[in-house]
């Protein structure tokens, strides 16, 4: 399995949408714990960087420096 590789400020989409509908989230917040905001309506969810490596399936947009 490839290593998915993610920084701050990242556009990812994730293996289940939103109840929203929409599927993009970006990072806000790394460390332990990995926060992302739904581009959707901007509900934030803070997840183990564990679980968010799983549950993640790409990354869309990179904001690289």
């Amino acid at each position: 399995m490839s290593d998915k590789a993610f920084q701050l400020h990242d556009i990812v989409e994730m293996k289940k949408p939103h109840p929203c509908g929409t599927n993009r989230w970006k990072i806000i917040r790394m460390g332990m714990d990995i926060r992302i905001k739904c581009q959707g309506c901007g509900h934030s969810v803070m997840i183990p960087r564990k679980t968010f490596t799983r549950k993640m399936k790409k990354v869309l947009e990179s904001e690289e420096s």
